[in-house]
């Protein structure tokens, strides 16, 4: 049931620069100076978000901002991979999973959305169907850089520049097709089990997304149109192992991984939904 406050929500989201402002939100993040400014914000943000300072790269002092502390590394060893592929790529909550049919995916249970639209590609869709899809949410709490789920060749990336929704609960459940809206990079992977795809969604606030194997491949720029697709074909191929980072996002959101059902036969084993955590196996 919609309630009020969700309807009060989604109009003020509506109707406000989404784009802009998430790109302001990015600067006001970054800042580094004065010292003793950017010090607090950054120790208030640690403290409000709970975030786990043990698993943190550097200690808090080190971050120099906001940005720097929400895109930290983990320490080495803190997320050992498993030895069996496919490997859980974010930190986060499992939110939906389950088998793509008749090109649909479910955004929450009794609604769903086009594969082919959250895509780009009515082709890989089709050669989809049949598959494993898992929905990833990150939230502000959570270690932000995104890693690759599988080993393989990565041989085409495509940027499409969309909306900047919120991907929390209201929005997920009142904006239709949310993730095929807004705006994301959807990552090839050549397996020897098949394609596999990985999606990372943008949000509202989410600054940019960096793909790690391509630093030229950066998201919610000025210059950068709404409803413009940016594909990038690879050649040769660029190799990478299960584990290996993929790309960062600068404020949370959400990843989508969609595997061939090559990768799991004729039948799939159970998944728990729930938390995920980093170099974890599906053990599909």
């Amino acid at each position: 049931m919609i309630t009020v406050r969700a309807w009060f929500f989604y109009l003020f989201m509506k109707i406000i620069p989404k784009r802009q402002i998430s790109r302001w939100v990015g600067v006001l993040m970054a800042i580094e100076r004065p010292r003793w400014l950017a010090s607090s914000m950054v120790k208030a943000f640690a403290s409000f978000y709970r975030i786990d300072l043990k698993e943190a790269e550097l200690p808090l002092n080190a971050y120099p901002s906001v940005a720097k502390l929400f895109t930290r590394r983990l320490k080495p060893g803190v997320r050992p991979l498993a030895d069996a592929e496919p490997l859980h790529p974010a930190d986060g909550k499992i939110t939906e999973w389950g088998e793509v049919r008749q090109g649909q995916l479910y955004q929450v249970k009794g609604t769903k959305y086009s594969l082919a639209k959250l895509l780009h590609n009515e082709a890989w869709a089709q050669d989809l169907e049949g598959g494993l899809y898992l929905t990833y949410y990150l939230c502000p709490t959570d270690y932000h850089r995104v890693h690759f789920p599988v080993s393989g060749q990565v041989t085409s990336a495509a940027h499409i520049s969309g909306e900047l929704w919120p991907v929390n609960e209201l929005s997920v459940l009142r904006v239709q097709g949310l993730f095929a809206v807004n705006e994301r990079v959807v990552v090839e992977v050549i397996t020897e089990r098949g394609r596999v795809v990985v999606v990372m969604v943008g949000a509202t606030n989410v600054g940019q997304m960096r793909m790690s194997f391509d630093g030229k491949l950066v998201t919610n720029q000025k210059d950068q149109q709404k409803g413009i697709v940016r594909t990038k074909q690879y050649w040769p191929p660029l190799r990478v192992k299960a584990g290996d980072e993929l790309g960062v996002f600068h404020m949370g959101s959400t990843v989508v991984v969609l595997y061939p059902r090559t990768f799991w036969g004729e039948k799939m084993n159970p998944i728990q939904g729930g938390p995920a955590k980093i170099g974890g196996s599906l053990a599909l």
